[in-house]
């Protein structure tokens, strides 16, 4: 009972903190928006196995590569960035990205650790 108790504590303060950072996020991608900056918005999806960041994690990207919110860390987070300039620059709405361990860049992008996590892009205005 103990267990359960200090678990679902952990679980409040992890739905707290996601509370917080998500407020931050998108007072940050109001001021970008303003400034007449394109924004994209990034949110995990979908995890499996090992994997840094829960699921509705979120992160913004500017047009200028400015970021906000955290998806994953390491190189998938520097993968996710690139990929939100690409969908800005190519003015497309919205992208669904995935890093597996079966996909041939996992090592590229840090996922040598058994873990996948599915990505939506979208274009905020």
């Amino acid at each position: 009972m103990k267990f359960q108790r200090s678990y679902q504590i952990n679980l409040e303060k992890q739905k707290v903190w996601q509370l917080l950072n998500d407020t931050k996020i998108f007072k940050k991608a109001n001021d970008w928006i303003k400034a007449n900056q394109k924004v994209v918005l990034a949110t995990v999806i979908q995890t499996w196995g090992s994997s840094p960041r829960q699921v509705g994690s979120r992160m913004i990207v500017n047009e200028n590569g400015d970021l906000s919110g955290s998806v994953s860390g390491g190189c998938v987070e520097s993968a996710v960035v690139r990929e939100c300039i690409g969908i800005i620059k190519d003015n497309k709405p919205f992208k669904k990205i995935e890093f597996k361990v079966s996909n041939e860049s996992a090592w590229e992008v840090g996922l040598a650790c058994g873990g996948e996590i599915t990505v939506y892009l979208e274009q905020i205005s």
